[in-house]
């Protein structure tokens, strides 16, 4: 199936590209989701239409992704947990986790965005995770966690 994309998909396009891709997803992502719609001589034609003003919407989003990464840049998270005399945690600390903690400090973050290259953590001490807030804007914070007294 011929779709337009209506934003960037990361290994797919870019906004306003006309991609061919898989029928299930399309019908069961990219659809339902609003990051395509059928390429059809009626959409393009929209598309076309209304592009300056999805590319100005885009520009924005971007920007007060890259705002928000510049505050987070400076951000070191804190977490205790209970851990054995080892260093090994009682657990994980996983990206549900981090974005609980983060949010309470008032960065309003999705558990989506929250990427742990080498999965929870389960051992005291400083890790970094990245925060993916955007397609294109993608930032490390370090969290330390520490053993609960």
């Amino acid at each position: 199936m011929q779709v337009i994309l209506m934003e960037k998909v990361v290994n797919l396009g870019a906004l306003g590209d006309v991609v061919k891709v898989k029928d299930g997803y399309a019908r069961n992502y990219l659809i339902p989701q609003g990051k395509a719609k059928r390429a059809t001589e009626t959409n393009l034609r929209q598309f076309e239409e209304r592009r300056t003003e999805l590319e100005k919407l885009h520009a924005e989003a971007l920007a007060a992704a890259q705002a928000r990464a510049a505050q987070l840049t400076e951000l070191s998270l804190v977490l205790r947990q209970k851990a054995g005399v080892d260093g090994r945690l009682f657990g994980s600390v996983t990206h549900i986790d981090i974005a609980a903690a983060l949010t309470s400090q008032g960065i309003e973050i999705h558990k989506s965005q929250v990427r742990l290259p080498d999965g929870p953590l389960k051992a005291i001490g400083e890790f970094p995770v990245n925060i993916a807030l955007h397609t294109d804007v993608v930032t490390e914070i370090m969290v330390m966690i520490e053993p609960q007294t």
